[in-house]
């Protein structure tokens, strides 16, 4: 049966954006550590694939390989589908209900109304134009990393979405060693999508692959916010080995179990 083998890309977007690269921002984990992967939480992962073979020489079983991309410095993966849009909505019901009662004050009691309605303007935060070119996220406002809506003129760090994988490519793939490809999840966790190949463990080696991952950046034009994409990549690379299919209870080949 096929083992499920786990990789995880942790980009650090701020300063990958900052620097135009993912040299250096790009932290890389899987959980082959203890079966031979080298570089670890680096942006130098060797993945550790162990294949076997029957004693024809025919492979014994495949190996599956997941990517998952996760962003350093924004909203945990955990929080629920959609949150950025429920905050959203939960700022605009706020501003409204404050608006409200604004408008029912009696004439003469309070503040200077204006100060009050700028800072209504000001608590509703910056809304996201959607972007349907690209694989953005959908319109919602700009979040801080605490989950709270970013006031128009704040100045604070705020949330990035996930980086995105949209091709893996490279010499892995053209000595059809994987075989990616992108499939649809009910794991909200990754919105649904996620890559993932089978490996061929006949053909012990390593080999480079490349993934080209996108990022966002927020842009703004005058009164407008926009995702705009960014695309980088990032290389790693498998290890593949092959060795006998051997008994799980006794170490030796494959037969009958002992018997007292």
């Amino acid at each position: 049966m096929p083992q499920q083998l786990a990789i995880i890309v942790l980009v650090d977007v701020g300063n990958a954006l900052e620097a135009k690269s993912l040299e250096d921002n790009t932290y890389l984990f899987d959980n082959m550590k203890l079966q031979g992967s080298e570089n670890e939480g680096t942006g130098k992962l060797v993945t550790a694939i162990n294949g076997s073979y029957w004693s024809d020489g025919s492979q014994a079983s495949e190996q599956v390989l997941n990517w998952l991309p996760y962003s350093l410095g924004s909203l945990p993966p955990t929080v629920p589908r959609g949150y950025e849009v429920e905050r959203a909505r939960q700022t605009d019901q706020k501003a409204l209900a404050d608006l409200e009662a604004l408008v029912n004050r009696p004439a003469g009691q309070g503040a200077d109304p204006s100060a009050d309605l700028a800072q209504i303007q000001r608590s509703v935060g910056t809304r996201v134009k959607s972007n349907r070119r690209n694989r953005g996220p959908a319109a919602a406002k700009i979040l801080d990393l605490t989950g709270k809506v970013v006031p128009a003129d704040s100045s604070a760090a705020h949330s990035y979405p996930a980086p995105v994988i949209t091709d893996i490519y490279g010499e892995a793939v053209d000595e059809k060693i994987i075989y990616p490809a992108e499939y649809g999840s009910p794991d909200l966790v990754t919105d649904g999508w996620y890559w993932s190949a089978t490996v061929d463990t006949s053909r012990p080696g390593t080999y480079a692959y490349t993934m080209k991952i996108q990022l966002h950046k927020l842009v703004e034009s005058g009164t407008e916010a926009l995702w705009e994409p960014v695309n980088l990549t990032c290389e790693s690379w498998l290890r593949i080995t092959s060795e006998p299919k051997r008994n799980g209870f006794t170490g030796a080949g494959l037969g009958l179990l002992p018997l007292s």
